[in-house]
C-alpha cells in the first residue's frame, strides 16, 4: 500500500490534509478489495479527523474499526479518548487525554500541533463569550496552570484584576460594514436602467 502522500503531509506538517488523504486511500483500497486493516495507520487517521474538528467522522471511523485492532493499538485508544472529550465538551479532559499518553514519534507532532490549535480555539471562544473570567476558569479552558494561563492571556492583551483574580477580556475590534451612500445607489440604479433600455 502506498502511503507516500500521507508521509509527505506528515513531513510537511500539513496536518489539516491527513483526514482527507486517509479517507481517499481507504476508499481506493476498499474499492480494490485489498485488506488494509492490519497495516493501516488507524491512530493517525483518527487524529487527522480530530485535528480538523470533525468529531462526527471521528466517531464513525472509531465505530468501524474492529475491536481486535482497538485492543492491540493503545495509541488508537488514546486518540479516541481525545475524541470522546471533544464530543462531551470536556475541555480540561481534552488536555488530560493529550498529556495522558506517550505518543509515538509519528503521532507526536500531529498531537502537539492539535493541542496548540485547540488552545487557540478555546481562547477565541473565551474571547467571544466573556468580558471577564476568573483565572481559574481560564486555566481550565486552556489546559494550563493558573500562572501559565494568566501569562498567556496577558500576552494577548487581556488585563488582570489581581484583587478579584479576574481577567478582563480584550475584545477584538468589531468590523462594521461600510454604509452605501444613497446617492451612489441612485446612480447605480440609473446606470443599470440605462443598460437594460
Amino acid at each position: 500500500m502506498d502511503f507516500s502522500s500521507l508521509k509527505d503531509a506528515m513531513a510537511s506538517k500539513s496536518y489539516e490534509k491527513i483526514a482527507d488523504i486517509c479517507d481517499e486511500l481507504m476508499l481506493q483500497v476498499s474499492a480494490q478489495g485489498i485488506p488494509y486493516r492490519d497495516e493501516w495507520p488507524h491512530a493517525i487517521h483518527l487524529l487527522g479527523h480530530i485535528y480538523v474538528n470533525d468529531i462526527n467522522s471521528s466517531r464513525f471511523l472509531w465505530k468501524s474499526i474492529p475491536s481486535t485492532i482497538k485492543e492491540s493499538q493503545p495509541e488508537l485508544v488514546a486518540a479516541w479518548k481525545i475524541g470522546q472529550r471533544l464530543w462531551t465538551r470536556d475541555y480540561a479532559g481534552v488536555y488530560e487525554a493529550i498529556r495522558g499518553f506517550d505518543w509515538s514519534e509519528e503521532a507526536r507532532g500531529l498531537v502537539s500541533s492539535f493541542s496548540e490549535l485547540y488552545t487557540k480555539r478555546m481562547f477565541q471562544l473565551l474571547m467571544s463569550a466573556y468580558s471577564t473570567i476568573s483565572v481559574r476558569d481560564t486555566a481550565l479552558f486552556l489546559g494550563m496552570n493558573e500562572e501559565a494561563a494568566t501569562n498567556y492571556a496577558l500576552q494577548q492583551g487581556w488585563t488582570l484584576d489581581s484583587s478579584s483574580q479576574m481577567l478582563i477580556v480584550k475584545k477584538q475590534p468589531i468590523v462594521t460594514e461600510q454604509k452605501l451612500d444613497p446617492s451612489k445607489l441612485q446612480r447605480l440604479t440609473e446606470y443599470v436602467f440605462h443598460l437594460e433600455h
